[in-house]
């Protein structure tokens, strides 16, 4: 009997070793490096999956931005259009030009306004504006002479003399051409205006003359500026000279003065 009471409590010793043994094993592999742990890899995987989805809207923005035009190309395109128009504007202008026979030269030098021709239709009954506004000084007399104080002589006078201050604006007389600029040494500088109709005005004394040849004029418009006199006027002084033709012939301007 005590045998076998011995025998059973040496079996129940050696199956709670056994246990034992097993469980120690178990935590062993449990604690061994190179075993995965499931929870681990789940974790692991919850944070990778974060760090993708983090620049996930930096990837989407810059695929949109790829297709869409940069603002500064909107910009450079409108600020070329109206380069192309003002260039498709100048061409179309010049071949009018090269059609009507005009210049393109011409047109540059004289602008815009000059390439409009006015209607010169001067006649007996039209009345002329004054270049300058002061007192005759010497008057027109083709008919008998007249004293020029400088000259100290009598002469005939195809024009008159204008009073006027040095600077002092000179206008067109009425709508007219400029035929010609050009000086002498009576005259100084002096331009030649068309006014139509055979009627033709020479207008001198002048300086900084703003108008060229070929240019169209209307009347009041500013030609130039009075100059100091020449040597042929230096007593009377500053002056502008101012004679009108018709057909060749000199006629008294103050017939035809406002």
């Amino acid at each position: 009997m005590f045998k076998d009471k011995l025998f059973l409590v040496m079996l129940v010793l050696g199956l709670l070793t056994i246990v034992a043994a097993a469980g120690v094993v178990t935590i062993q592999r449990g604690n061994t490096p190179g075993e995965e742990n499931p929870y681990m890899e789940q974790n692991q995987g919850a944070v990778i999956a974060q760090e993708s989805r983090t620049p996930e809207p930096e990837q989407v923005a810059g695929a949109a931005d790829a297709g869409r035009e940069q603002p500064e190309n909107h910009i450079n395109n409108r600020a070329q259009e109206p380069t192309q128009a003002a260039e498709a504007s100048e061409r179309t202008q010049k071949n009018e030009m090269a059609k009507n026979g005009e210049p393109q030269s011409a047109q540059v030098d004289s602008g815009m306004e000059n390439a409009v021709p006015l209607v010169l239709n001067f006649s007996d009954a039209s009345r002329m504006a004054w270049p300058v506004m002061g007192n005759v000084l010497l008057d027109y007399s083709m008919d008998t002479t007249i004293y020029f104080p400088t000259l100290e002589q009598y002469q005939v006078n195809p024009g008159v003399v204008i009073q006027a201050e040095v600077s002092q604006p000179v206008v067109a007389p009425a709508n007219a051409k400029v035929v010609a600029v050009s000086a002498d040494e009576e005259l100084g500088n002096f331009l030649v205006l068309d006014l139509g109709n055979d009627y033709v005005a020479t207008c001198g004394q002048l300086k900084e003359i703003q108008v060229v040849e070929n240019e169209y004029l209307e009347a009041g418009q500013v030609m130039g500026y009075v100059a100091e006199p020449t040597k042929y006027y230096s007593v009377e002084g500053s002056n502008i000279y101012f004679q009108l033709e018709h057909q060749g012939t000199k006629v008294d301007p103050l017939d035809y003065f406002e």
